[in-house]
Protein backbone atom coordinates (compact mmCIF):
# COMPACT_ATOMS: atom_id res chain seq x y z
CA UNK A 1 0.00 0.00 0.00
CA UNK A 2 1.27 3.41 -1.08
CA UNK A 3 1.26 6.54 1.00
CA UNK A 4 -1.01 7.75 -1.57
CA UNK A 5 -3.69 4.99 -1.23
CA UNK A 6 -3.62 4.98 2.38
CA UNK A 7 -4.29 8.93 2.44
CA UNK A 8 -7.04 8.26 -0.01
CA UNK A 9 -8.50 5.41 1.93
CA UNK A 10 -8.38 7.64 5.69
CA UNK A 11 -9.82 10.96 3.05
CA UNK A 12 -12.80 8.21 2.21
CA UNK A 13 -13.33 7.20 5.23
CA UNK A 14 -13.61 10.66 6.80
CA UNK A 15 -15.78 12.62 4.00
CA UNK A 16 -17.94 9.63 4.44
CA UNK A 17 -18.67 9.77 8.13
CA UNK A 18 -19.93 13.23 7.13
CA UNK A 19 -23.34 13.20 8.79
CA UNK A 20 -25.36 15.20 5.53
CA UNK A 21 -28.58 14.42 7.02
CA UNK A 22 -28.12 15.67 10.53
CA UNK A 23 -26.66 18.60 9.09
CA UNK A 24 -29.14 19.32 6.55
CA UNK A 25 -31.84 18.75 9.11
CA UNK A 26 -29.81 21.34 11.87
CA UNK A 27 -29.35 24.22 8.94
CA UNK A 28 -33.48 23.96 7.71
CA UNK A 29 -35.07 23.78 11.07
CA UNK A 30 -32.66 23.72 13.57
CA UNK A 31 -33.43 20.23 14.81
CA UNK A 32 -30.99 16.71 15.39
CA UNK A 33 -32.60 14.20 13.28
CA UNK A 34 -31.26 11.63 15.81
CA UNK A 35 -33.99 12.65 18.50
CA UNK A 36 -36.69 11.81 15.45
CA UNK A 37 -38.62 9.69 13.82
CA UNK A 38 -36.07 6.34 14.08
CA UNK A 39 -32.96 8.78 14.79
CA UNK A 40 -31.65 7.21 11.81
CA UNK A 41 -29.80 10.18 9.55
CA UNK A 42 -30.60 8.88 6.52
CA UNK A 43 -32.68 9.79 3.72
CA UNK A 44 -35.71 7.94 4.65
CA UNK A 45 -35.95 9.37 8.43
CA UNK A 46 -35.60 12.78 6.65
CA UNK A 47 -37.88 12.51 4.45
CA UNK A 48 -40.70 11.23 6.72
CA UNK A 49 -39.41 13.88 9.40
CA UNK A 50 -38.85 17.55 7.12
CA UNK A 51 -40.09 16.22 3.68
CA UNK A 52 -38.76 15.95 0.38
CA UNK A 53 -36.26 19.13 0.00
CA UNK A 54 -34.68 18.00 2.73
CA UNK A 55 -34.26 14.26 1.88
CA UNK A 56 -33.47 15.08 -1.75
CA UNK A 57 -30.38 16.96 -0.16
CA UNK A 58 -29.25 14.43 1.98
CA UNK A 59 -29.85 11.44 -1.00
CA UNK A 60 -27.70 13.80 -2.68
CA UNK A 61 -24.91 14.03 -0.15
CA UNK A 62 -24.95 10.95 0.85
CA UNK A 63 -24.06 9.21 -2.84
CA UNK A 64 -21.73 11.40 -3.56
CA UNK A 65 -19.53 10.76 -0.56
CA UNK A 66 -19.81 7.03 -1.93
CA UNK A 67 -19.41 8.00 -5.34
CA UNK A 68 -16.40 10.73 -5.51
CA UNK A 69 -13.40 8.89 -3.39
CA UNK A 70 -13.89 5.82 -6.13
CA UNK A 71 -13.56 8.52 -8.96
CA UNK A 72 -10.54 10.22 -7.29
CA UNK A 73 -9.00 6.66 -7.27
CA UNK A 74 -9.88 6.19 -10.57
CA UNK A 75 -8.76 9.48 -11.98
CA UNK A 76 -5.63 8.83 -9.75
CA UNK A 77 -4.77 5.22 -11.56
CA UNK A 78 -5.78 3.08 -8.82
CA UNK A 79 -6.15 -0.91 -9.24
CA UNK A 80 -9.70 -1.91 -9.01
CA UNK A 81 -9.19 -3.51 -5.64
CA UNK A 82 -8.38 -0.43 -4.34
CA UNK A 83 -11.00 1.57 -5.65
CA UNK A 84 -13.09 -0.79 -4.00
CA UNK A 85 -11.42 -0.69 -1.22
CA UNK A 86 -11.93 3.19 -1.18
CA UNK A 87 -15.51 2.56 -1.73
CA UNK A 88 -15.78 0.46 0.99
CA UNK A 89 -13.92 2.99 3.13
CA UNK A 90 -16.58 5.60 2.59
CA UNK A 91 -19.30 3.16 3.28
CA UNK A 92 -18.00 2.76 6.82
CA UNK A 93 -17.34 5.94 7.71
CA UNK A 94 -21.03 6.58 6.92
CA UNK A 95 -21.86 3.76 8.93
CA UNK A 96 -19.66 3.94 12.01
CA UNK A 97 -18.81 7.86 12.31
CA UNK A 98 -15.89 8.73 13.96
CA UNK A 99 -17.98 12.51 14.56
CA UNK A 100 -20.86 10.52 16.16
CA UNK A 101 -19.13 8.09 18.34
CA UNK A 102 -19.60 5.61 15.47
CA UNK A 103 -23.18 5.57 15.32
CA UNK A 104 -24.53 6.55 11.66
CA UNK A 105 -26.53 5.87 9.21
CA UNK A 106 -27.43 2.66 7.33
CA UNK A 107 -25.62 2.76 4.24
CA UNK A 108 -27.49 2.70 0.84
CA UNK A 109 -27.03 5.65 -0.74
CA UNK A 110 -23.31 5.59 0.20
CA UNK A 111 -22.97 2.07 -1.34
CA UNK A 112 -25.05 3.26 -4.26
CA UNK A 113 -22.73 6.03 -4.63
CA UNK A 114 -19.74 3.78 -4.55
CA UNK A 115 -21.05 1.23 -6.62
CA UNK A 116 -21.82 3.74 -9.64
CA UNK A 117 -18.33 4.72 -9.51
CA UNK A 118 -17.07 1.01 -9.45
CA UNK A 119 -19.35 -0.44 -12.09
CA UNK A 120 -21.66 2.02 -13.21
CA UNK A 121 -24.31 -0.82 -15.41
CA UNK A 122 -24.28 -3.10 -12.40
CA UNK A 123 -25.41 -0.70 -10.13
CA UNK A 124 -28.01 1.13 -12.48
CA UNK A 125 -29.55 -2.76 -12.75
CA UNK A 126 -29.60 -2.81 -8.66
CA UNK A 127 -31.23 1.02 -8.79
CA UNK A 128 -33.96 -0.42 -10.94
CA UNK A 129 -34.26 -3.79 -8.63
CA UNK A 130 -34.89 -0.80 -5.61
CA UNK A 131 -37.36 1.05 -7.79
CA UNK A 132 -39.25 -1.78 -8.70
CA UNK A 133 -39.37 -3.25 -4.65
CA UNK A 134 -40.44 0.28 -3.26
CA UNK A 135 -43.16 0.62 -5.98
CA UNK A 136 -44.64 -2.40 -5.35
CA UNK A 137 -44.28 -2.79 -1.64
CA UNK A 138 -43.68 0.92 -0.09
CA UNK A 139 -40.79 -0.34 2.31
CA UNK A 140 -37.57 1.94 1.80
CA UNK A 141 -36.00 -1.07 3.91
CA UNK A 142 -37.28 -4.08 1.85
CA UNK A 143 -36.13 -2.37 -1.68
CA UNK A 144 -32.57 -1.39 0.39
CA UNK A 145 -32.34 -5.21 1.46
CA UNK A 146 -33.55 -6.66 -2.53
CA UNK A 147 -31.21 -4.42 -3.78
CA UNK A 148 -27.86 -5.19 -2.37
CA UNK A 149 -28.90 -8.38 -2.66
CA UNK A 150 -29.16 -7.91 -6.38
CA UNK A 151 -25.75 -6.28 -6.80
CA UNK A 152 -24.01 -9.22 -5.18
CA UNK A 153 -26.17 -11.54 -7.94
CA UNK A 154 -25.32 -9.18 -10.93
CA UNK A 155 -21.79 -8.79 -10.27
CA UNK A 156 -21.00 -12.45 -10.14
CA UNK A 157 -23.08 -12.96 -13.04
CA UNK A 158 -22.02 -9.93 -15.42
CA UNK A 159 -18.39 -8.83 -13.72
CA UNK A 160 -16.82 -11.65 -12.19
CA UNK A 161 -13.38 -9.97 -11.44
CA UNK A 162 -12.77 -10.75 -7.67
CA UNK A 163 -12.61 -7.23 -6.88
CA UNK A 164 -16.31 -6.18 -7.64
CA UNK A 165 -17.52 -9.19 -6.45
CA UNK A 166 -15.66 -8.79 -2.70
CA UNK A 167 -17.15 -5.27 -3.35
CA UNK A 168 -20.21 -6.02 -3.10
CA UNK A 169 -20.86 -8.71 -0.99
CA UNK A 170 -18.93 -6.45 1.76
CA UNK A 171 -21.77 -3.68 0.57
CA UNK A 172 -24.49 -6.31 0.69
CA UNK A 173 -23.24 -7.46 4.55
CA UNK A 174 -23.60 -4.04 5.94
CA UNK A 175 -26.41 -3.04 4.61
CA UNK A 176 -28.18 -5.88 5.92
CA UNK A 177 -26.29 -5.86 9.36
CA UNK A 178 -27.24 -2.39 9.81
CA UNK A 179 -31.26 -3.42 8.48
CA UNK A 180 -31.06 -5.89 11.37
CA UNK A 181 -34.24 -3.94 13.28
CA UNK A 182 -36.18 -3.36 10.41
CA UNK A 183 -35.80 -7.27 9.00
CA UNK A 184 -37.56 -7.90 12.71
CA UNK A 185 -40.16 -4.76 11.69
CA UNK A 186 -40.87 -6.07 8.62
CA UNK A 187 -41.51 -9.88 9.94
CA UNK A 188 -43.87 -8.78 12.22
CA UNK A 189 -45.38 -6.70 10.27
CA UNK A 190 -44.73 -2.96 12.45
CA UNK A 191 -42.53 -1.80 10.04
CA UNK A 192 -43.24 1.84 8.95
CA UNK A 193 -44.01 2.43 4.66
CA UNK A 194 -42.59 5.34 2.55
CA UNK A 195 -45.21 8.40 2.69
CA UNK A 196 -46.21 7.96 6.48
CA UNK A 197 -44.93 11.15 7.91
CA UNK A 198 -43.30 11.64 11.75
CA UNK A 199 -44.60 14.28 13.61
CA UNK A 200 -41.17 16.52 14.53
CA UNK A 201 -40.74 15.56 18.28
CA UNK A 202 -41.64 12.39 18.01
CA UNK A 203 -39.27 9.05 18.37
CA UNK A 204 -40.73 6.37 16.39
CA UNK A 205 -39.25 2.84 15.43
CA UNK A 206 -38.68 3.25 11.26
CA UNK A 207 -35.64 2.95 8.56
Amino acid sequence: MTLQVALLLLISYLLGAIPFGLLICRWQKGIDIRNHGSGNIGTSNVLRTLGKKAALLTLVGDVAKGFFPVMVGRWSGFSESWMAAVGVAAIIGHNWPVYLNFRGGKGVATSFGAALALMPGISGLALLVYLAVVALSRYTSLSALFSSASLVIFAHLMAPSPARILFSLSCAAMVYLRHRDNIQRLLQGTERKIGEKVEIGRKDAGP
